[in-house]
């Protein structure tokens, strides 16, 4: 890997106000407070708002951002929205930003990696910063699952959460955020998760064809569980570094049960990772920003330290980002 160039300077997130518990989901279909958090870690998740779409989210996360840092976004050169539940097929989420604050001079792209949507996205901002194409690049991270969620189906509903996250990357010369990265994709289990879109076919199997997210959870389990663990070991390796010297791992927050297997397996402590499941769910796109910002609110994210990012999902993608946290403390 390149020796980078590109430095995170700004983080926001957002998330819709109203709150989904297990205690209302147990009004919607048979299941329990007990039970969901047994086997999942989750207590509550956000839903956005009737008439409040990802592009809605994003707007606010990217205002919460620019609040917080004081930073100016009118000389943006690219907007990057990794998300699976865009307003539109066309015109892209990023193009809506771009419209919102009038951005005169930025390209504008959606990108589509579901849960490892906002790694990828770091991962193209830093090549094209590192490589001379652009200077600053806005990385959003963004959804609204539950527009796409069915309430009827208790092996879902109690999953999927919405909300919306940003990073702001910038060119310097001195000092990098990014050290190194591990991508891939097992495209064979594309049909453990899936939303048909034109084709209700996939590999050959015909899919369920009814709108919502459809996932085979056993079998995602088993894939993230056998294949993160190798996926942080290669990243270290890249970087010559050992565990001891991580401050933070982020996964995905796609279950508190696959975390805990996943830290097990790959002997990083539980106590080392940040996660957002237990109050937002699986944001899909949204859940690493959402997991930084928990440890930017309680202090135990700062400036300087090691941060092993790793989405993982749909596709079925992978995305392993390792990275030295550049955004300033704020007072």
């Amino acid at each position: 890997m390149l020796n980078s160039k590109a430095k995170l300077t700004a983080f926001g997130t957002y998330v819709p106000e109203r709150i989904l518990t297990n205690a209302d989901l147990e009004k919607l279909v048979d299941t329990s407070d007990e039970w969901i958090v047994q086997r999942t870690g989750m207590r509550e998740r956000r839903i956005a708002a009737e008439d409040q779409y990802v592009s809605d989210l994003c707007i606010q996360a990217i205002t919460r951002m620019i609040n917080l840092y004081d930073v100016n976004i009118n000389d943006v050169e690219m907007i990057i929205v990794a998300t699976s539940t865009p307003d539109y097929y066309f015109p892209s989420t990023a193009s809506r930003i771009q419209a919102h604050f009038d951005i005169p001079n930025t390209g504008s792209m959606d990108i589509s990696a579901a849960c490892a949507g906002f790694s990828y996205g770091l991962h193209l901002a830093n090549g094209l910063i590192t490589g001379g194409l652009h200077r600053k690049v806005l990385v959003v991270g963004a959804e609204t699952l539950s527009k796409i969620t069915d309430y009827t189906d208790r092996t879902t509903c109690i999953l999927f959460g919405d909300g919306a996250g940003v990073a702001l990357v910038e060119y310097d010369e001195d000092e990098g955020s990014f050290l190194t990265s591990d991508i891939g994709t097992y495209g064979h289990g594309g049909a453990h998760l899936y939303r048909v879109g034109l084709s209700d076919h996939l590999n050959g199997e015909k899919l369920q064809d009814h709108g919502f997210i459809a996932q085979n959870g056993r079998e995602v389990y088993k894939w993230a569980v056998r294949s993160v663990p190798t996926g942080i070991e290669r990243l270290l390796d890249k970087a010559n570094m050992k565990k001891e010297d991580l401050d933070w791992f982020v996964p995905h927050s796609a279950n508190l049960r696959m975390i805990e297997s996943i830290c097990e397996r790959s002997t990083v402590p539980l106590e080392k990772t940040l996660t957002s499941v237990e109050l937002y769910g699986n944001t899909s796109a949204a859940s690493i920003p959402l997991a930084l910002q928990c440890g930017l609110d309680d202090g135990r994210l700062r400036y300087g330290q090691h941060v092993l990012l790793y989405g993982f999902g749909g596709g079925l993608t992978y995305a392993g980002l390792l990275l030295k946290w550049s955004v300033p403390d704020l007072k």
